[in-house]
């Protein structure tokens, strides 16, 4: 068969998967999700195996790439959070009787087919699986090229696990090639297949994928995110967020890249915040202000102020206040992650309203920005449109609604 029919074949099969899946009851699906963690544990040294092979022919973003027991470990135990989440699916959202008499409740109801195209994370195999179990919807996953092998061995484990369970095998499947062409098939929608694309990697897989898809796409951008220090920032808890929000794992997308102090306390905050940034191997790049501030900041372009790093660099600019720091994420910002370390709750609650992105945080590192922080167990990515969904996609967010409404005989006058 060729790839437009075997991707034809799979869409197909996701679909009847889908449809099973809709009714199969909470705890078959629950249980299904246990097998698949205890399947991803018994088969830990073949997974390491792939990714060892997967990393020695990387050549960039290894962090993300790479696996060890402990981060198998942590895939699988995040299954088992999912697992023991609230079940989404038939959950009344809201109930309400009309004088007709009528009885009508909103309930959720999964999307149906996901597909879901990622690059370099191997994790995401599991977490997609687990999220589209839990809220009943079938999954098609096409990973990168450079964790191909990492997430082949990682769906196996899933498959084996969905199999103890009666549900179907093809609940979960994975484009088992590297071909760029399947990309393209998929966002054609599979011949009706696919209900919705979920794209996460870079900004160029979003541009495409957002161009070129068929059926609606929960976009997940770039992670230009933003800390700035208010006036009234305690010294040593900024230095620790910011150290924290920069420096804990530089490669994912809720890392800060962008730093902003307030004017009438930058001369006391950014030196030590600057130094012990340095001391920890990141660069910097400021505005002159900053650079007259604080030693070892090179000059920054305009092109750092749209910059995701993913990497130990900084950005830093000076603001002259809160409105001018939010003006700087309105216009620089993708509408991710947005921070304010501030004492002064009425200046944090005010930036809290008035920045308008999927997540905004007080006093807290911009590192938090995730689906199993959240409570959700894990996330499918961090949506950074605004229809739909926004921020950590969870279970819930994998499901839609219908209205069902119970008469007594009622008829329209």
């Amino acid at each position: 068969m060729s790839l437009s029919e075997d991707m034809t074949a799979m869409g197909r099969r996701a679909r009847a998967s889908a449809e099973i899946l809709r009714s199969a009851p909470a705890e078959q699906r629950s249980a299904a999700i246990r097998a698949a963690a205890a399947e991803l544990r018994a088969s830990a040294a073949n997974i390491l195996a792939a990714n060892a092979e997967d990393v020695a022919a990387a050549s960039a973003l290894v962090d993300r790439l790479r696996l060890d027991e402990s981060r198998v470990e942590a895939i699988a135990a995040s299954l088992e959070e999912v697992a023991a989440l609230p079940d989404p699916v038939g959950a009344e959202t809201e109930r309400w009787r009309r004088p007709s008499g009528l009885d009508i409740a909103r309930v959720r109801t999964p999307i149906g087919v996901i597909g879901m195209i990622f690059e370099s994370r191997p994790n995401v195999t599991a977490d997609a699986a687990a999220i589209c179990l839990r809220s009943g919807n079938a999954l098609i996953l096409r990973g990168g090229s450079d964790a191909l092998r990492s997430c082949l061995a990682i769906h196996r484990a899933i498959a084996a696990g969905i199999g103890q369970t009666g549900l179907p095998v093809d609940s979960v499947q994975i484009v088992p090639t590297a071909d760029r062409a399947a990309v393209g098939l998929m966002l054609g929608g599979l011949d009706g297949a696919i209900d919705l694309i979920i794209p996460r990697g870079g900004k160029a897989l979003v541009a495409r994928v957002e161009a070129e898809a068929r059926v609606p796409v929960l976009g997940h951008l770039e992670g230009i995110c933003h800390t700035y220090l208010h006036a009234s920032a305690d010294p040593e808890m900024a230095e620790a967020i910011v150290v924290n929000a920069k420096m804990r794992r530089v490669s994912v997308c809720g890392a800060t890249e962008t730093l902003l102090v307030d004017r009438a306390a930058a001369a006391v905050l950014l030196p030590r915040i600057a130094h012990a940034l340095r001391e920890r191997g990141c660069a910097l790049r400021g505005d002159e202000e900053s650079r007259r501030l604080a030693g070892g900041i090179e000059p920054a372009q305009e092109a750092d102020w749209t910059a995701e790093y993913l990497a130990p660099i900084l950005a830093v600019r000076i603001v002259d206040g809160p409105e001018e720091a939010v003006g700087h994420i309105r216009r620089y910002g993708s509408g991710h992650t947005e921070a304010i370390v501030a004492a002064d709750a009425a200046a944090a609650e005010a930036f809290l309203n008035a920045v308008d992105s999927a997540i905004v945080m007080w006093n807290a590192s911009t590192q938090f920005a995730d689906g199993g922080e959240f409570g959700f167990g894990a996330e499918i990515g961090i949506a950074t449109g605004r229809l739909h969904a926004r921020g950590p996609v969870g279970p819930e967010q994998l499901t839609t609604f219908k209205y069902v409404v119970r008469g007594t005989g009622q008829v329209r006058g």
